[in-house]
């Protein structure tokens, strides 16, 4: 089956909410699968720009108090913010995998790295130790509400168990093990990630109790559901788009895909109900911010980047903020010291993408309250762009 570049385009306009069309953040996060939510200021700066009708107010309330989307350990090892409905798939079919080893990881450290108190040095017993401390940590948690890592600290003196330094090297010094525990804890799905400490672009946020609000997922079946939730939101994508964008084996990847029924295009797999011809759809004008999910969404990018696009990303492959125009990349932009939005365009797709652009940042600056952006993997043209 064919399937033109002008069909995967109007395909992400329209499935990506780039024309503003989203009523809620867990639409505009449900219609990517979830958020990219390493930088806290992403899932907000995502939100806006596919809900033109949402304030910086509304994330915050249905992040935090309706908790309609909830940030989690997920693809990738990488922080998301993910609709409620779709946290137990992405629990088991990610998260839980993470989680195994980074617990795997904590145990041999802190049985084979000096700690203060003392710990044993058996895997068996630290394991126990490990789970002892949990309990008690959701126990302190469940007192507290929402507590910052320090206040859980202070609760539970075992999170304030130290790994000491066993070398001379500058970076090993010594640490607790509070951020370990708490980290791993979020990841099993024992805690989750709240209101941050200070304003919304703040890196440093409290933790609250999560309970499970339904039975957790068969961990091969939730693998196949995530897979068929990014085609129906990201496909045609190939083999190599959902191996880089799920962070499995190309083994398990296979498998994912084995047990879904798909068709297949001359740019990729396609769910085998969503054949249809793309409907055309009028260009819009949108600026997705750093590590928005839908630049970051396949590893073969060649259909929507411009020709000259090592500006866009840092030497990690993580993307800065783009500029979008009828599915393509077009530019970039930056918010400066002072609040102004500031683009620049890398592709000239005539007077009627230059006027949207300008319109898109000039609506965009009020709605972000003069707050300061600086994404946490700084790319060239954002660089320049921030600080000329």
């Amino acid at each position: 089956m064919e399937l033109a570049v002008e069909q995967r385009r109007a395909r992400v306009v329209r499935r990506h909410r780039l024309d503003g069309s989203a009523t809620s953040v867990a639409e505009a996060a449900g219609c990517v699968v979830a958020l990219h939510a390493t930088d806290p200021a992403t899932v907000y700066l995502s939100t806006l720009v596919r809900a033109h009708a949402l304030t910086l107010a509304d994330v915050e309330r249905e992040l935090y108090d309706e908790r309609a989307v909830v940030r989690l350990m997920g693809m990738r090892r990488t922080l998301f913010a993910a609709p409620t409905a779709t946290v137990p798939v992405v629990q088991a079919a990610a998260a839980s995998g993470v989680a195994r080893a980074m617990r795997r990881t904590l145990v041999k450290q802190l049985g084979t790295l000096p700690t203060e108190p003392a710990l044993p040095t058996d895997p068996a017993e630290v394991e126990v130790w490990l789970d002892e401390t949990i309990a008690l940590t959701e126990a302190a948690a469940a007192r507290l509400g929402q507590a910052s890592g320090a206040q859980l600290g202070a609760a539970e003196p075992r999170l304030r168990t130290a790994i000491l330094p066993s070398t001379d090297k500058s970076y090993d010094v010594r640490r607790t093990v509070t951020s370990s525990v708490l980290t791993l804890m979020a990841t099993e799905g024992r805690l989750v990630r709240s209101r941050p400490l200070g304003s919304w672009t703040s890196r440093q946020h409290t933790w609250e109790p999560l309970a499970p609000e339904s039975e957790p997922w068969d961990e091969a079946a939730a693998r196949a559901e995530l897979v068929r939730r990014y085609l129906a939101a990201f496909g045609p994508a190939t083999e190599t788009d959902v191996v880089w964008w799920t962070g499995w084996a190309k083994g398990v990847t296979r498998a994912a895909l084995a047990r879904l029924d798909l068709a297949e295009t001359s740019a990729g797999w396609v769910l085998a109900d969503d054949t249809a011809p793309e409907p055309d759809v009028d260009p819009a004008a949108a600026l997705l911010p750093a590590l928005d999910p839908t630049p970051m969404g396949w590893k073969e990018r060649d259909w929507f980047l411009p020709a000259d696009r090592t500006a866009l990303y840092d030497a990690y492959g993580n993307v800065g903020p783009t500029i979008w125009w009828g599915g393509e990349v077009v530019g970039g932009w930056a918010v400066r010291a002072d609040g102004r939005v500031v683009t620049e365009l890398l592709a000239d797709r005539g007077r009627a993408c230059a006027d949207a652009v300008a319109t898109a940042a000039a609506a965009l600056e009020p709605r972000l309250e003069g707050a300061r952006i600086t994404p946490s993997f700084p790319t060239p043209l954002e660089r320049r762009l921030r600080t000329a």
